[in-house]
């Protein structure tokens, strides 16, 4: 634990929280990807299997049974709820995001850190949650005004993953420069998605304008 790792756990948790207060306080999910939500609470299942077989702290567990809990209780919102599912916008929505599962999953099983079950579905985790957020930011790019919250929701999704980038970086100087080719690639292509994004949304902030993001 370090304090950027902190950090990036603070504000992946914070997505989370503005993606639950949007919903249950506008009782909509409009601009809200089901695929990409989709896509996260299979990264979180995958990924926290370990829950059966380790122990490490209680904040780990904590967290790990939160992320486990909150992207499901969203899917299920999303699909389910008699009055957010009709907020979806299932037309704009059209990412083929079984692609990402499948190309994931073929990288998880060329290159895992170790040929065990565990380390295979960890590997899948990181290969996908990369590139689960594809699905939001096309539907975002079809969406002609993108609310705050929506808005905000993304931005702090991005700001996880580059505080947990710095987070790697900062351990390779401090713990025998172990090298960790799967997470620390994989969160370059993530943070590189959210580029594009970030430079639209502070753009946006600066000017004090609604945030659009180009066709």
């Amino acid at each position: 634990m370090n304090l950027f790792r902190l950090a990036g756990d603070i504000t992946h948790l914070l997505s989370i929280l503005v993606l639950f207060l949007k919903i249950r306080s506008t009782k909509s999910c409009a601009g809200i990807s089901l695929k990409t939500q989709e896509l996260y609470a299979l990264v979180f299942l995958t990924r926290y299997l370990d829950l059966i077989v380790k122990y490490y702290s209680v904040y780990n567990t904590l967290g790990k049974l939160i992320f486990i809990g909150t992207s499901f209780a969203t899917v299920w919102h999303m699909r389910y709820h008699k009055v957010v599912k009709q907020t979806y916008n299932k037309d704009q929505d059209t990412f083929r995001h079984y692609y990402l599962i499948l190309i994931s999953l073929g990288l998880a099983l060329l290159i895992p850190r170790a040929f065990t079950v565990i380390e295979v579905l960890w590997a899948f985790s990181i290969y996908l949650e990369a590139v689960a957020i594809l699905p939001q930011l096309v539907l975002l790019q079809r969406s002609r005004n993108i609310d705050n919250l929506t808005g905000n929701y993304v931005f702090l999704l991005g700001a996880y993953r580059s505080l947990y980038l710095v987070n790697w970086i900062y351990r390779f100087f401090t713990e025998l420069h172990r090298v960790r080719w799967i997470p620390w690639i994989s969160g370059l292509v993530q943070t590189a998605l959210y580029a594009d994004f970030f430079y639209y949304y502070i753009k946006s902030w600066k000017e004090h304008e609604e945030l659009k993001l180009p066709a």
